[in-house]
């Protein structure tokens, strides 16, 4: 298993290497791509996406102008500690029975104004591979030829606006990673918990039968506590 410190170099390296990524380069794919949206509203439903991940800035501003009872904690807990708590990096909005985002009316989303960073670059998102020596790079964008229109003319101005908001979310999130894996670290050695395989498996089988289970996620440097359910969300 990797030390605490080899993932928040290797992280800390991601952000370097993002901002690194040539501009020159990335404008270039996206004006090949020439992506822009046709308000289909495919990528607000669950065929195309499970989830819409927050950021603290997105979910701050979220909670200021609708409310909490939008948000739930992420899917996909990345830690479990003995006692069968689970964390989790940020927020996410909920979705409709349907599995569609709580914003979707069927036709456009309520709160455009107020969306997520993720849903104003999508499909746009750096797409990280390994070559075939394992060297990490990035080689294209992502959701291609799934919704919206393609190969569109884009002016110089409009790909670099996008290049530069795609960047400053790529870094946003992993330094919203770092900080959390540093407030796990310190919880953890705090109040003498240590991270459960076997406990996050059972309570997930608990969860799934309808159980309530407790979710702390990370949020503006803490940890909110969260009791959810399958059959309240």
């Amino acid at each position: 298993m990797k030390s605490d410190k080899t993932k928040s170099d290797e992280l800390e390296k991601e952000i370097k290497d993002i901002a690194a990524f040539p501009e020159s380069e990335f404008t270039s794919i996206i004006r090949d791509v020439g992506f822009e949206c046709d308000c289909c509203g495919k990528c607000c439903t669950s065929e195309f996406n499970d989830h819409v991940f927050l950021l603290d800035e997105d979910a701050e501003r979220i909670i200021d102008n609708v409310g909490r009872d939008c948000l739930l904690p992420a899917p996909y807990y990345d830690f479990c500690d003995n006692l069968g708590r689970f964390y989790v990096i940020g927020y996410a909005l909920k979705s409709k029975t349907n599995g569609n985002c709580i914003f979707y009316t069927g036709k456009r989303c309520e709160h455009y104004e107020l969306r997520p960073s993720i849903c104003r670059i999508y499909p746009y998102m750096l797409h990280r591979e390994a070559d075939e020596h394992g060297n990490i790079e990035f080689r294209q964008v992502s959701g291609l030829d799934e919704h919206g229109t393609y190969h569109n003319e884009l002016d110089d101005a409009a790909c670099r606006d996008i290049s530069g908001d795609v960047k400053k979310y790529e870094i946003a999130f992993i330094r919203q990673k770092i900080k959390f894996l540093h407030l796990i670290k310190t919880h953890f050695k705090k109040h003498g918990l240590t991270h459960k395989r076997q406990v996050y498996d059972k309570r997930m089988r608990d969860f799934e039968k309808g159980g309530e289970i407790e979710v702390y996620v990370f949020y503006n440097g803490e940890f909110d506590k969260n009791i959810i359910s399958k059959t309240i969300n």
